[in-house]
């Protein structure tokens, strides 16, 4: 455990996600997180299934962590977000997987869930920005803190949140928080005016920006599109809307609990959505083509690389 870092005291009465648990993660406490104050991740590893801008042909060199303070229902990193699975690695580490990353060739670093150890990964790329070449994405639910977003925000160049939600009821249902909508709104408006409009090299490849990403549940399209409407009509064109229809029901979920979301996305409704967005205007977006909902597209979380 390295406490020689100012930030460090920020796990002693957890404030880091809006859950504002207040346990002393530094005393072996856990909180909605599932995660001490000692960092944890699964992978690091070149991945070439985000957007055509963050991935490229060389892939994004993504830092999986463990642990998550949403908990999703339908989370289709289940495995490494419940916080039992991971491996535990120094800030030290954390910055030498950052240049590994960027020698093997990685167009960014995507971060991965680190919102519960900003005050950690912040540390980390302090050590490592000097010497890094390439974009730090971070990549994240969208229920974000302001105290998380003001420990990342020196260091981050392109903010990849989810918007998950506009309706609170199935925020409350599948995410059990109800304050998603608000929180999320929060937290984009702070990461697009750090970042300023999008900003793409020679290769097509983002430097900075916002991408907000909005997974299509089946059965709740007409939620799909408050989203986007929502997004389009505060945003424009600054940001850009990557609408995702990759959606897999998980072993995990409960079937009878949850019934709207024992079965994949139609190809009707997620084109239904795409129609909706081109309605309104938007040209600043990405789609995915059919075959992406599949658990094949879940990487494997072995401790490569960490």
């Amino acid at each position: 455990m390295e406490e020689d870092f100012a930030g460090y005291r920020l796990y002693r009465k957890c404030m880091l996600c809006p859950r504002e648990c207040g346990v002393d993660r530094t005393a072996g406490q856990t909180g909605a997180c599932g995660q001490t104050a000692a960092l944890y991740a699964a992978r690091a590893a070149l991945h070439f299934w985000e957007e055509p801008c963050i991935s490229g042909s060389q892939g994004s060199g993504a830092v999986f962590f463990s642990g998550c303070a949403l908990g999703c229902v339908f989370c289709q990193n289940s495995q490494i977000s419940g916080g039992s699975f991971g491996r535990e690695i120094s800030i030290e580490r954390l910055c030498q997987i950052f240049l590994e990353l960027q020698e093997k060739g990685a167009n960014n670093i995507n971060l991965v869930t680190p919102d519960h150890f900003a005050p950690s990964v912040a540390r980390a790329l302090a050590q490592a920005k000097a010497r890094l070449k390439i974009p730090v994405i971070c990549n994240c639910s969208g229920y974000m803190s302001q105290a998380a977003f003001d420990l990342l925000a020196p260091y981050v160049d392109v903010w990849l949140p989810d918007f998950k939600y506009f309706d609170t009821d199935l925020s409350a249902a599948y995410s059990h928080a109800p304050d998603y909508f608000a929180r999320a709104c929060q937290a984009i408006a702070l990461m697009a005016r750090s970042a300023g409009d999008p900003v793409f090299d020679e290769r097509g490849m983002i430097k900075r920006g916002v991408i907000v990403r909005h997974l299509v549940l089946p059965g709740h399209t007409a939620d799909s599109k408050k989203v986007i409407q929502y997004l389009y009509e505060t945003y424009g064109d600054s940001i850009y809307i990557s609408i995702m229809n990759q959606y897999t029901p998980m072993p995990s979920l409960d079937p009878k609990k949850y019934p709207r979301l024992g079965r994949r996305l139609t190809r009707r409704e997620y084109e239904g959505v795409l129609d909706y967005a081109l309605d309104l205007g938007l040209q600043n977006g990405f789609m995915q083509e059919g075959g992406t909902a599949s658990d094949s597209f879940i990487p494997p979380f072995d401790y490569e690389g960490i």
